[in-house]
């Protein structure tokens, strides 16, 4: 194996899962929010892998629109085993120059780069036709086990259905990953026929043609027996998000993260938390967020593609492809809808809501407010119960508040409308107009009293209700 070889993935997607009792692909359920089969692919081009193809099934349209055309897919019409799969992929495999193939499946999530890498180096150096990557694990019962020679070739990998007594307590399984000469692994595809237990064609068969061809298997152990961990039914799922949970809070925690309790804790494994950060129970991160530095996050958030600065405070907050500089204080009860960026010192209080809007430093949003679509200057101070209203019914307008303004309770601004620096908006007013700066608007209608009205409208509902209970 000589000169730039091409690395090439097929991840396996085809399988149902009957027992998840879903209408998704397997594969695109979550681990930490996070699709299986996304973790597979993660890996792959973490380790250098970017010709990546596909194998669809069962909910090969989903499968489709969640991939959104960013890899390559093959249909497995007929799930007829991992040989079968493979064969699926003749095109893709023989795309190209020379190359090595990756065939895993996406339904493995903690197969992790390294492993990849690692892998492959043993797959190249040792000049093989196919790597099998095993792990030994202490209950192998349903694994394809890894059979050797006295001197520790690889013989064979038996499924675990048609080993015998004494094969079924080797150790050693088939992680489900291997490296393959793209080449070599064409040679003999054909050559698979359904001839065991389950009446399919197994990928792993190809061990053993490949070595009466006179050509290298190789087997590389991985340090990660995680690798070989996958779910058959919601019971599955659920252990394996508890022990990526377990898994990614322990990186955290030696990182000097703080968790005072980890009920209803979840990270996804992309997140990144600065040391000092406490985070309390029910916290969810998502995607890519990054928490900075000594801060407090919880009780109960939802963070999601979010960015947090040092020293800040989230407490009962919802935030989505957001920004949050360093010593802000929010919640509770606030969420921050894309778009959203929270200045330094800023503080938003209770039941607000913000969405594609800039908060300038150190501005007070108490509480009871909507701010949507709005660019909001420094020092600025909105009252209780304000309300951008930035939608005509067709259309949305941005809002523009100067530095310094104060904006009354109970204002609505009707946008497009501009406050200007230092302005104070009277409390009640309904705002349609350029405000200039350091100006009081005051938009009210005149105050009307009409005598004796509550009367007659109290002495129309009692005779109302009087006849109600009359007629029961």
């Amino acid at each position: 194996m000589t000169g730039e070889r091409i690395k090439k993935a097929l991840i396996l997607a085809g399988g149902q899962g009957k027992r998840m009792k879903t209408d998704l692909p397997k594969v695109l359920l979550c681990v930490l929010e996070k699709p299986m089969l996304t973790w597979v692919t993660d890996a792959c081009e973490a380790a250098g892998v970017v010709e990546i193809c596909v194998v669809k099934g069962f909910g090969a349209d989903k499968l489709e629109t969640f991939l959104g055309g960013k890899f390559r897919t093959v249909m497995q019409a007929e799930r007829l085993g991992t040989g079968h799969a493979v064969m699926q992929a003749r095109e893709f495999l023989a795309d190209g120059g020379e190359s090595d193939t990756l065939i895993l499946c996406g339904d493995a999530p903690f197969l992790d780069s390294d492993t990849i890498e690692k892998s492959y180096a043993v797959h190249i150096e040792n000049r093989n036709a196919v790597t099998v990557v095993t792990a030994e694990i202490a209950n192998p019962a349903g694994y394809g086990r890894i059979l050797r020679s006295e001197d520790g070739d690889l013989l064979e990998i038996r499924e675990d259905k048609d080993c015998t007594a004494a094969q079924k307590q080797i150790c050693e399984v088939n992680s489900g990953c291997y490296w393959f000469n793209t080449q070599a692994l064409l040679g003999v595809l054909d050559a698979l026929k359904p001839a065991n237990a389950q009446g399919e064609y197994y990928l792993t068969d190809c061990v053993g043609l490949l070595l009466a061809q006179g050509k290298r298997a190789g087997a590389y152990q991985t340090e990660n027996p995680d690798v070989v961990l996958g779910a058959n039914d919601r019971r599955g799922l659920l252990a394996l998000n508890n022990l990526a949970r377990e898994v990614i809070i322990g990186r955290h925690l030696d990182n000097g993260v703080e968790f005072v309790c980890t009920s209803g804790v979840v990270i996804s494994p992309e997140v990144q938390i600065g040391r000092g950060t406490k985070i309390l129970s029910g916290v969810v991160l998502r995607g890519n967020t990054q928490i900075g530095e000594n801060c407090v996050i919880g009780p109960n958030c939802v963070i999601e593609n979010t960015t947090v600065g040092d020293f800040t405070v989230l407490n009962n907050v919802q935030a989505y492809d957001s920004a949050v500089e360093s010593h802000v204080k929010i919640g509770p009860f606030v969420q921050l809808r894309p778009g959203s960026v929270v200045k330094k010192g800023a503080k938003i209080g209770d039941f607000v809501e913000i969405k594609n809007s800039i908060i300038g430093e150190r501005t007070a949003v108490a509480h009871l407010t909507y701010v949507g679509d709005c660019d909001v200057g420094k020092n600025v101070n909105f009252g209780c119960g304000v309300v951008t209203v930035n939608y005509d019914g067709e259309n949305k307008f941005r809002t523009q508040i100067g530095d310094n303004a104060f904006i009354g309770c109970n204002t609505n601004l009707i946008a497009p409308v501009e406050i200007g620096s230092g302005a104070y908006t009277a409390a009640g007013s309904t705002v349609s107009g350029k405000v200039p700066a350091n100006a009081l608007v005051i938009e009210r209608g005149r105050q009307t009293i009409k005598e004796g009205y509550a009367e007659k409208k109290l002495k129309a509902r009692t005779e109302k209700f009087a006849k109600l209970e009359e007629e029961q």
